[in-house]
């Protein structure tokens, strides 16, 4: 008799002993059958078991593949973890202390306001460029005659702060070694077309630093042929009758 039969047995006895009851007098060849027949029930129903799992199984793996009908809801959103823009690298730096604006790698030497109008700091974008502009010349240097300045482009701060860049073509000798503007930047008029090439509408300039504070001195644009821009004209400032 083998091994699982004499267990199948054991167990059927001690289950009629438990239960106080009297083991039925059967005959060997009766109790072995009735242990066959009940280890047969017992694979049947597991066999049986074991195919409803697996045909569970198959349906989720197959509603997972999109394959079933069953509603999917989709997975929250997750929080946005980008980090915000920073503000845009300038495309030009001015610094007043030094007297110089370095754009691309190159240096370029600079005059800017006196000290009765000094140049106002901080981050500006080129909102206009034009080749000749005539100003004012209460905006360029001095009172009486207006000028026409030679690569003109226009500067916006975001608190709405206006400025400009341009040829100082009165006094080449300044740019980098004193200040006589009314507070724009001025360069040579080789640098100035330079610089106007370099910058487009929408570039950003930096204004920084300090200006030194030594007195500088106003030239007589009415005496000087000097004073007027290179290739350009000055002419009276418009008075009223």
């Amino acid at each position: 008799m083998s091994d699982e039969l004499t267990s199948e047995l054991s167990a059927e006895l001690r289950e009629l002993a438990a239960a106080g009851e009297t083991p039925p007098s059967l005959s060997g060849a009766e109790i072995r059958g009735r242990a066959v027949r009940r280890r047969r029930h017992r694979r049947t129903a597991g066999a049986v078991v074991g195919a409803s799992a697996a045909a569970a199984l198959a349906l989720v793996v197959a509603l997972n593949l999109g394959g079933g009908t069953a509603d999917r809801h989709p997975s929250p959103a997750g929080s946005p973890t980008g980090t915000p823009s920073i503000p845009a690298t300038a495309d030009a730096t001015v610094n007043l202390s030094r007297r110089t604006v370095t754009v691309g790698g190159r240096e370029l030497p600079v005059s800017s306001g006196t000290v009765e109008t000094p140049t106002a700091t901080g981050r500006m974008t080129v909102t206009a460029k034009v080749s000749t502009k005539m100003m004012p010349s209460d905006d360029v240097v001095a009172p009486g005659y207006d000028l026409k300045v030679s690569w003109f482009i226009e500067l916006l701060s975001s608190d709405g702060r206006t400025n400009y860049i341009a040829a100082l073509s009165y006094d080449e000798k300044a740019p980098g070694a004193y200040d006589r503007t009314s507070g724009w930047i001025g360069l040579r008029m080789s640098d100035a077309e330079w610089l106007y090439g370099q910058l487009a509408v929408g570039s950003v300039v930096d204004i920084e630093g300090t200006a030194p504070t030594a007195p500088t001195a106003t030239p007589d644009l009415s005496t000087s042929s000097d004073a007027l821009p290179a290739g350009g004209e000055a002419t009276p400032a418009a008075t009223a009758p």
